[in-house]
């Protein structure tokens, strides 16, 4: 097998994978069961798999983390969003 397409196939999945919750959280409006703190650590951790990505000058971890950053930044905009304030 190809590492480049085994890479690209990591890369998706773990992308994508916050997606559904991302939805969740649009339809219902609902962020009680988030956790901020979780949101803010994997965004960090994508955001220096980017970095390293661009040190590397591999662009498929470039991209792919780059997209989980951006979900996770929507997901982090909506639980500031929709979060009920006591």
């Amino acid at each position: 097998m190809d590492v480049n397409i085994l890479g690209i196939v990591a890369g998706v999945l773990t992308s994508v994978s916050m997606i559904p919750q991302l939805i969740k959280v649009i339809k219902e409006k609902n962020v009680e069961d988030l956790s901020w703190v979780m949101i803010l650590v994997l965004i960090c951790g994508l955001s220096l798999w980017v970095w390293y990505g661009i040190l590397q000058n591999e662009l498929p971890i470039i991209l792919s983390n780059a997209f989980a950053v951006l979900v996770n930044l929507t997901l982090l905009i909506c639980f500031i969003l929709f979060r009920k304030k006591s």
